[in-house]
């Protein structure tokens, strides 16, 4: 594809169309879920990337194999929001303590010399209190209520996705906008030379964790809910 064809694609459709192009968006840092809507020329030229460099990458990375195991697109809704639950839920619900633990133990230990770490903290906190309460409700409220609706026209059912949706887009939109905050007062969590192996543990796990995150809400943004909407 010439790169005149991705002027006007944007972030989310051009990883939602072949899943293999998430990564060389989490390497140059664009955001491709909660920013998804942004087309790429423009956020190339707000994170000051070459545009013709991503679409070069873009072009090479269709020679690579593809997985169809990650062909998202193409699954059912019910499945998708199962395959969610499964792997990205379990994996914000095991890794929330853990990151909680650290992000404090490294602002107390090093917060006098490192004062960004006492707003990491805060910050992961409330990531933290928004996500437990955030895949409670996408488990008990809205993904029962999309497999419903695949089973029968409801307009009770659909006005419960529709509201849920928009409640549920705009808290990914505070835990990703969190998440772009702690990884911009970090350096992209880059270890000062006075970091200890709990301080690079804390990054190490902080950069995982925002990685899963981006491709879990890229598939509910721009794949799974999305096809709710239109059941």
């Amino acid at each position: 594809m010439e790169k005149n064809n991705y002027n006007n694609r944007t972030l989310g459709e051009i990883v939602t169309e072949d899943f293999r192009t998430a990564g060389i968006f989490q390497n140059a840092g664009l955001d491709f879920c909660c920013g998804g809507k942004k087309p790429l020329e423009q956020a190339c030229r707000e994170k000051n990337i070459s545009f013709e460099e991503i679409v070069r990458k873009l072009e090479d990375v269709k020679t690579a194999p593809q997985n169809p195991g990650q062909n998202f697109n193409e699954w059912k809704p019910d499945f998708l929001a199962d395959y969610i639950v499964n792997i990205h839920h379990s994996y914000v619900r095991k890794n929330l303590p853990e990151l909680d633990f650290y992000t404090k133990k490294i602002a107390d230990v090093h917060g006098d010399r490192h004062p960004e770490l006492i707003e990491v903290a805060d910050l992961f906190g409330r990531i933290s209190a928004e996500l437990k309460q955030h895949l409670q409700a996408e488990e008990e409220v809205l993904f029962p209520a999309i497999k419903e609706a695949m089973k029968g026209n409801s307009p009770k059912v659909r006005e419960t996705i529709s509201s849920e949706i928009a409640r549920m887009s705009g808290e990914h939109d505070f835990v990703g906008g969190a998440m772009d905050k702690i990884n911009e007062i970090t350096n992209g969590y880059e270890v000062p030379a006075d970091g200890c192996n709990t301080y690079m543990v804390a990054f190490r796990l902080l950069n995982q964790f925002e990685d899963d995150l981006h491709i879990h809400v890229h598939l509910e943004n721009n794949i799974l809910f999305p096809g709710a909407l239109t059941l």
